[in-house]
């Protein structure tokens, strides 16, 4: 979702550095990156560590209920499309393929967020906080979303912008759309690379679902 679909990853560097001035620091450019991607529990702890912050689990859950909190007020200004990812969804739709989005933000937020994508986009959702702790890069969200779309995982086809989300997909089998956003995206055997979703041949997409159904 965020980077992939709706242009949020700044919104979000937004949030982090307003906590890391809240606690007295500054998160680097290094740390930032590596956060890419990731659930929100184990970016509160690089947050933490990054800005020298004791990081247990109570810090953890109060960092992560304050950037929350700032990013629910960012969210509700409203959230600018990556190119072509709203006609990618429309034609999703009407071609018929099955949609899940399989996001490592948080259920309230990806909510607000779906006032902006549409909840009737997609055939399911599968949130950071509903995979029991094995966030991006584990396979299971991306496993998950299969197994509740009934699907074998071998026959789906991801779309990721991050290092992180691409190694989740292709770690659960699927194919991968690799769309960098904020950090680059090297090749690899179970990727094709796109500069954005306007470079994606849906019609091509609607074949390959109809042959495997």
């Amino acid at each position: 979702m965020d980077g992939t679909l709706v242009d949020s990853e700044k919104l979000w560097t937004i949030a982090l550095d307003d906590y890391a001035a809240h606690r007295g620091g500054a998160l680097t450019d290094a740390t930032r990156e590596a956060m890419v991607g990731s659930n929100m529990t184990r970016s509160m702890r690089m947050l933490l560590t990054d800005v020298g912050a004791p990081a247990t689990e109570a810090d953890i859950e109060a960092a992560a209920s304050w950037v929350a909190e700032r990013m629910a007020e960012l969210f509700a200004d409203g959230l600018p499309w990556r190119p072509g990812a709203q006609e990618a969804l429309r034609r999703a739709r009407a071609l018929g393929v099955p949609v899940a989005l399989v996001t490592s933000t948080i259920r309230s937020l990806t909510e607000m967020a779906l006032e902006t994508l549409g909840r009737d986009s997609f055939d399911l959702t599968v949130c950071g906080d509903e995979v029991d702790g094995r966030n991006k890069p584990d396979p299971e969200p991306y496993l998950k979303a299969a197994r509740l779309l009934g699907v074998d995982p071998a026959d789906c086809v991801a779309v990721e912008d991050s290092p992180t989300g691409v190694a989740s997909a292709e770690a659960a089998g699927c194919l991968v759309i690799a769309i960098p956003c904020e950090v680059p995206l090297a090749p690899g055997p179970h990727r094709v690379l796109r500069d954005s979703l306007t470079d994606v041949d849906f019609d091509a997409l609607g074949e390959l679902f109809t042959r495997a159904a």
